[in-house]
C-alpha cells in the first residue's frame, strides 16, 4: 500500500538528483539542525551552571551536581525511542514530516524551560516537570538529526554526499555558539538577576528561533529516492524491527561511529566546563568562552572533513579522527588542570577540532550503512543508542571525581576508551558501506 500522495500505478522512474537542489535542501537540514542543537546545547549548559543550583536545591553540592547531569541524561536515553518512532514516520510515511513534527516538538520543550518556575517556587514539582521536558526534547531530537542526514543525503549525488553531509554537521556548532553565546551574554548580569530571571532568556529565545526554522523547512521537497520506494511499494512495516533483525552488524557499526562524536563532544563540553568551574575553581565565564572559540574552529574543521571524505572514504575518517583524539586524551586533560585561562581555551579547541574530524563525517558513514528502506531508522537509531551511551557519560565521569579525588585521569580515560571505540567502528564502517543505485544526477 502507497504512504504517499504519489499514484504507485504511475511508472516508476529513477530518482533524479541535482547540486542545485542538493545545497538548498542541506541549509534547509542545517537550519533545523542548529536549532535542535542550541536547545540540546543550552540543557547541557545549564545543568552545569544553573539546574544544580535552582532545581535540586535540597541536596549536598555533589549530589546537586549529579541529579542535574542525571536530568541531563534522561533526554539520551530517550533519544532511542525517538529514533523508532520518527524512524517509523521517515521510512512508512516521509522523510519531511517526520522532520517538521521533530522541530516543532524540540523547539516548543526548549521555551517552556525557560517558563519553568524553580525549586523554591513549586518544590519538587521543578525538578520532575525539568526532567519531562527534557524526554521530550530526547524524543525528537532520536528523530531529528537522522532525517536531516538522511534527507540531506538523499537529494545529493553520491560522490558529493560527504560535502552536503557536513553541512547539516555544521548545525552543531552553530547550535553551541548560540548557546554558549546567549549564556555568556546572561553571565554578564549580577548573580542575583541571572539566578531569578537571566538564565531563562536563552531558553525563550527557541520560540522565535522555532519560527524561522519551521518556516525555511517546510519549503523542503520529499527525498526522490524515498518517492521512489514508495513507488515501488518497496517500504518496510516496522523499518526499526528490520535493522534490528537484518541489520543489527551494521547497526552495531553505526553506533561505534558516531560515539565520539557525540560522547567525545559533551565529555569535552559539559563536563569539562563543570570540571573547570566547580571541581577546579575557573571563573564560569572562561570555560563558556572557551567553547564558543572551540566551535568556531569546529565549523571550518567540518567542511574540510566532510570534502576529503569524499575521496578518502567517511570511515577511514573516522578512523583518524578516534585514533587522534585517544593519543591526545590524556595530555589535553593535563593542560585543563594546569588552570590558565589561555591553554584551558586551547586544550578545549584542539580537543574539540580532533573529535570534529570523525564527527563531520557521521552523517555519511552512517546513511552509507543502510539501504534506502531503512535508512532513516538505521541512521537515527544508530547515532542516538550512541546518545543514549553518550549521555550517562558527564555523570560517570563526575562520580569518578569523587574516587579520584577530584583528579581528572577518569574522564580522560573515558574519552580513550570511547575514542578507540570510534576508530574500530570506522575500521570496519568503511567496508561496509553501500551505495545506492540508479539515481541520475542532473546538474543542468
Amino acid at each position: 500500500m502507497s504512504h504517499s500522495q504519489n499514484d504507485p500505478r504511475v511508472p516508476t522512474e529513477t530518482p533524479t538528483v541535482s547540486g542545485a537542489d542538493a545545497g538548498r535542501i542541506a541549509r534547509a537540514a542545517f537550519v533545523g539542525t542548529a536549532l535542535e542543537w542550541y536547545d540540546y546545547f543550552l540543557f547541557g549548559t545549564a545543568a552545569a551552571l544553573v539546574f544544580n543550583r535552582l532545581f535540586f536545591t535540597e541536596l549536598d553540592e555533589t549530589a546537586a551536581l549529579l541529579a542535574a547531569f542525571a536530568t541531563f541524561g534522561v533526554g539520551f536515553f530517550a533519544r532511542p525511542i525517538g529514533a523508532m518512532v520518527f524512524g517509523y514516520i521517515g521510512d512508512r510515511v516521509g522523510r519531511r514530516p517526520a522532520l517538521i513534527a521533530t522541530i516543532v516538538m524540540i523547539g516548543v520543550a526548549t521555551g517552556l524551560i525557560g517558563l519553568l518556575p524553580d525549586f523554591g517556587n513549586i518544590g519538587l514539582l521543578a525538578p520532575v516537570l525539568l526532567a519531562i521536558l527534557r524526554l521530550v526534547q530526547g524524543l525528537a531530537v532520536g528523530g531529528e538529526w537522522g532525517g536531516a542526514v538522511t534527507i540531506a543525503v538523499e537529494h545529493a549525488p553520491v560522490e558529493k554526499r560527504g560535502r552536503y553531509a557536513a553541512l547539516v554537521q555544521i548545525g552543531s556548532p552553530v547550535g553551541t555558539l548560540l548557546s554558549s553565546g546567549a549564556f555568556a551574554v546572561v553571565l554578564l548580569l549580577p548573580a542575583d538577576a541571572f539566578d531569578s530571571w537571566g538564565w531563562r532568556l536563552p531558553f525563550l529565545f527557541a520560540f522565535p528561533l522555532l519560527l524561522i526554522a519551521l518556516y525555511i523547512r517546510m519549503k523542503v521537497e520529499e527525498s526522490p529516492i524515498f518517492r521512489n520506494l514508495v513507488n515501488e511499494e518497496e517500504t518496510v512495516k516496522v523499518p526499526s524491527l528490520d535493522v534490528f533483525r537484518t541489520a543489527w552488524r551494521r547497526l552495531i557499526v553505526a553506533v561505534l561511529g558516531a560515539l565520539l562524536g557525540v560522547g567525545g563532544f559533551y565529555m569535552i563540553t559539559t563536563f569539562v566546563v563543570s570540571y573547570g568551574a566547580n571541581t577546579l575553581g575557573v571563573d564560569r565565564q572562561i570555560m563558556v568562552n572557551a567553547t564558543l572559540i572551540a566551535a568556531v574552529a569546529q565549523i571550518f574543521v567540518t567542511v574540510i572533513a566532510g570534502r576529503m571524505s569524499e575521496r578518502f572514504g567517511p570511515g577511514r575518517m573516522t578512523m583518524w579522527g578516534g585514533i587522534l583524539t585517544a593519543v591526545a586524551a590524556f595530555p589535553l586533560f593535563l593542560l585543563i588542570d594546569t588552570r590558565s585561562p589561555l591553554v584551558i581555551t586551547v586544550a578545549i579547541t584542539l580537543g574539540i577540532v580532533l573529535i570534529t574530524i570523525a564527527y563531520a563525517v557521521s552523517g555519511a558513514l552512517l546513511s552509507d550503512l543502510f539501504p534506502p528502506k531503512l535508512r532513516y531508522s538505521g541512521v537515527a537509531l544508530g547515532y542516538n543508542i550512541a546518545g543514549a551511551i553518550s549521555g550517562a557519560l558527564p555523570f560517570v565521569a563526575t562520580a569518578m571525581l569523587t574516587v579520584s579525588n577530584d583528579a581528572s585521569w577518569g574522564a580522560a580515560l573515558i574519552l580513550v576508551i570511547i575514542a578507540i571505540l570510534t576508530a574500530l567502528g570506522g575500521f570496519i564502517g568503511e567496508r561496509l558501506r553501500v551505495a545506492d543505485k540508479r539515481i541520475v544526477v542532473d546538474d543542468k
